[in-house]
């Protein structure tokens, strides 16, 4: 699947009710992301590469991976652990 151009991705994420909208390139292959969490809700629409995504402290939680198109949503204070695909992965983020 093709990404949308960026600025209609943007503005997709806008449309979800998402005020901070901005586009972010992890160019590092296979970057890795400890485990963290955020304050508030955040959004992330993938528009190129992938990534996997994984809640450490939820008990039988497995790895996901994310491709183009996709939207994963992490809800405020909820610890996750991210790994950026062989490609890196640019994507859309919303707060």
């Amino acid at each position: 699947m093709a990404a949308k151009p960026q600025r209609e991705s943007e503005q997709e994420v806008r449309s979800w009710g998402f005020l901070h909208v901005f586009t972010w390139t992890d160019a590092r292959k296979n970057a890795y992301y400890s485990p963290h969490s955020h304050a508030g809700l955040t959004t992330h629409l993938i528009r190129k590469g992938q990534l996997t995504m994984t809640y450490p402290k939820e008990k039988g939680s497995e790895k996901k991976t994310y491709t183009v198109g996709h939207r994963i949503d992490v809800e405020a204070g909820r610890v996750h652990e991210v790994w950026m695909g062989p490609e890196g992965c640019t994507y859309v983020i919303g707060e």
